[in-house]
């Protein structure tokens, strides 16, 4: 008997995807101290956390724009906690990243996540990895859709909030994919927009460095759509979409 609870103390909980939760909290902790000085700057600013007012702790899906590969992530896990524990626009204290959200995901490329250490460690704290169809290794191509990515993002948005980027790229000329309207017919999730500026003009695109110390930046987070959007086809959610990241 003595083993055998000895043995289920030991026991670590796991997320949906098999990941150990307390892993997931240290590395959303470690990630979000070293880097909470920058979002902490008067430079930053956060519009709309009112919103996020008692909304569901699942099928919520947080649609945005997209313009660093990862410092757009890293300020929506400080907003979207700090948000989590009642705060309005402010990062100021820390206190949300003692115990923050280990239900709130983002759809990532498997690609992009899987280069380094950094990335891995990026991907642990919170990726829904898929692999793109129309683009791998800077080359355009045309393959199907992974059948496990949907049910991927299924799982994620039934644990918890998911946050998407339509284009897929941080490349703002490209075309919003149709994937982020299929996602929407096929859950009924809330979906709140949100707005990131200036990320690409203080930040590096692809790394960690900031390239710019002076320029401000921001995060606004807008209501959530109606229930109308549910009701329409691929083609015109994906054109309302066009419009919301734009």
């Amino acid at each position: 008997m003595f083993l055998y609870l000895n043995t289920n103390f030991f026991c670590l909980k796991k997320n949906i995807f098999g990941q150990t939760i307390l892993i997931k909290r240290l590395i959303i902790a470690f990630v979000g101290f070293l880097t909470h000085r920058t979002f902490r700057s008067q430079r930053f600013q956060i519009i709309g956390s009112k919103f996020l007012n008692n909304i569901p702790e699942k099928n919520v899906l947080f649609v945005s724009n997209h313009q660093t590969y990862f410092y757009d992530v890293i300020a929506m896990l400080h907003v979207l906690n700090s948000s989590a524990k009642g705060r309005i626009d402010s990062v100021k204290k820390p206190k949300y990243l003692v115990n923050p959200k280990t239900n709130l995901y983002y759809i990532a490329s498997l690609e992009t996540m899987k280069k380094s250490l950094i990335t891995k460690l990026l991907a642990y704290a919170g990726a829904v990895l898929v692999q793109r169809s129309w683009r791998e290794s800077g080359e355009n191509i045309n393959r199907e859709i992974r059948s496990e990515d949907p049910n991927k993002i299924r799982l994620a948005l039934n644990d918890g909030w998911v946050i998407t980027f339509p284009r897929g790229t941080t490349d703002n000329t490209k075309p919003v994919r149709r994937g982020t309207a299929h996602i929407i017919k096929d859950n009924n999730p809330i979906i709140i927009p949100l707005k990131i500026s200036g990320f690409n003009e203080v930040f590096e695109r692809t790394g960690l460095k900031i390239i710019n110390r002076k320029k401000p930046f921001s995060i606004e987070i807008l209501e959530p759509l109606s229930n109308d959007i549910y009701s329409k086809s691929i083609d015109d959610i994906t054109l309302e979409l066009e419009k919301i990241i734009n």
